[in-house]
């Protein structure tokens, strides 16, 4: 992987945009160490967040501890989530060890037997650097953290290219996102950011104390981050959401960068949306867990395409999603996904985080098309069991299901799709919002992010706009069909894979 540019390109405005003082306590500089409590970026390189804390500790002259906690007590905790994080600890812990880094894993074995473990490793601490995720239960714990801690609480932001902060209002639609992009992103690009802050590491040894918070919250056991089942299924999560084969983790997250820029990228282009032809890059969990950084998948492709963002961008745009960054059509539409798409979701999180997953927040137009046609009769109505069993009669709508359910992820066009379906076949709207959120959040590897949000919201209109003729149940909103599904993609494969019956002949299509 490529490192970052030594030259600045923009004032320093934006990394203090990056940087939020989540409570008022002050710095303690007697304090025994500088405290990284690692909740997002849940890896050691392109970490943001880490990098101010290894800057804190630096400049203390202080040992760095660093905390990366997994609760069980979360909605939606299952065998599959914490697989795939603690595969990442697995890899963190290697890396830490090697820079000489005191490393507390800790994997909750019941709801709340981790509480105080934060306080206790704060209390004697210069200060306390974290992550600032916009969504999920994340700011709410980061928020209550910040009132109990005695010392500075920090959080830094390494969730995109753009700094969340560097919006004053949420976008509406792509385009006009994409446009702000085009004009802002290039005096915030990279700028700051290192590729390795662990590199050349040399501080103090860790403090005892250490010891004795360690007898108390014993950190995860080596077997259990080596992948011990038995030992998984002693933790307080749903146990009927198993791990799939997918491994999780920075290591296992950068193979698949690199795979993907080195041979993804010619069919993306053309054939992201082909269900047979395996073309998508198949990222979007590492990037959920921050197993890996956007900004190093984004800088690493854009030197490979031979663009120097510091010079080859400049400041201007009409928002359209080709052209701008100045290289291959299938790398423009890649970055149109892992920038735009990916980032409009973070725009929506920020400036909405009371209601941004709830049906209040839709547009106007679209809650007053689906209010509308709320009790429009339904050729089908299917409840939640049937729905999470890929009991429909729908084949095409069930393969999609059973991908999720075996291995937490779905294919990107069958996810508009599976969203649109829904709403056609439960009782109402909102009912469909909730069994579409539940369904992606408990099975999904991506779930549970601004991301996924917004592909759920869409199927519903947002960032979309009114489409005719008007129709039963979806009124406005764009309809999707597996008809013509079928018709426009290549499914053989996949249907022969996660179908149940003959391809041909008895598909039960609407």
């Amino acid at each position: 992987m490529t490192k970052p540019p030594t030259k600045p390109v923009t004032k320093p405005k934006s990394e203090e945009l990056r940087l939020r003082a989540v409570n008022a306590a002050p710095v303690n500089p007697k304090g025994t160490h500088v405290l990284y409590w690692m909740t997002a970026a849940r890896r050691t390189r392109w970490n943001r967040g880490l990098s101010r804390a290894v800057h804190h500790a630096k400049a203390m002259r202080k040992p760095l501890v660093v905390l990366e906690a997994l609760r069980c007590g979360y909605h939606w905790a299952n065998e599959r989530i914490h697989r795939f994080v603690i595969d990442g600890m697995a890899d963190n812990a290697v890396r830490f060890e090697a820079a000489g880094v005191a490393y507390v894993p800790y994997v909750e074995s019941v709801p709340d037997a981790g509480k105080g473990l934060l306080e206790a490793l704060a209390e004697r601490a210069c200060l306390v650097v974290t992550d600032d995720f916009p969504c999920f239960f994340l700011p709410r714990m980061t928020s209550a953290a910040g009132k109990r801690l005695k010392v500075k609480l920090e959080a830094v932001d390494g969730n995109g290219l753009l700094p969340i902060r560097a919006t004053a209002q949420p976008f509406l639609t792509a385009h006009d996102f994409r446009r702000f992009l085009q004009r802002n992103l290039p005096t915030h690009l990279f700028v700051g950011t290192e590729a390795e802050p662990l590199a050349k590491l040399d501080l103090p040894r860790p403090p005892a104390a250490l010891k004795e918070i360690a007898d108390r919250w014993r950190p995860a056991r080596k077997a259990l981050l080596d992948g011990d089942a038995d030992l998984l299924a002693r933790v307080t999560v749903d146990h009927s959401v198993k791990p799939v084969a997918t491994r999780g983790g920075s290591v296992a997250g950068e193979k698949a960068v690199a795979k993907f820029l080195k041979s993804g990228l010619k069919a993306y282009g053309d054939d992201r949306n082909d269900p047979d032809a395996h073309a998508t890059s198949e990222l979007s969990p590492y990037l959920h867990f921050g197993h890996v950084s956007s900004e190093e998948v984004a800088h690493t492709l854009l030197i490979q395409e031979g663009c120097i963002p510091s010079r080859d961008l400049v400041a201007a745009g009409d928002g359209s999603r080709e052209g701008w960054w100045h290289v291959r059509p299938s790398v423009e539409g890649f970055l149109d996904q892992l920038v735009t798409w990916r980032e409009l979701g973070l725009n929506l999180c920020v400036h909405r985080p009371r209601d941004y997953d709830r049906y209040e927040s839709l547009p106007d137009w679209a809650r007053a098309s689906l209010d509308a046609h709320a009790r429009d009769p339904r050729p089908q109505v299917y409840g939640l069991a049937e729905l999470e069993a890929a009991k429909t009669h729908d084949e095409v709508w069930n393969a999609a299901q059973r991908q999720l359910l075996t291995e937490g992820r779905m294919q990107n066009y069958l996810r508009m799709l599976w969203g649109k379906k829904v709403l056609q076949w439960a009782k109402s709207p909102r009912d469909a919002l909730d069994i579409l959120i539940h369904l992606n959040n408990k099975y999904a590897l991506d779930g549970r992010d601004p991301n996924s949000y917004s592909g759920i919201f869409w199927t519903l209109g947002r960032y979309d706009r009114p489409w005719a003729p008007r129709r039963p149940i979806f009124g406005v909103i764009r309809y999707m069909s597996s008809e013509n599904t079928v018709k426009k993609l290549r499914m053989k494969d996949y249907l022969a894979r996660y179908g149940a019956g003959p391809v041909q002949g008895t598909l039960g299509l609407s």
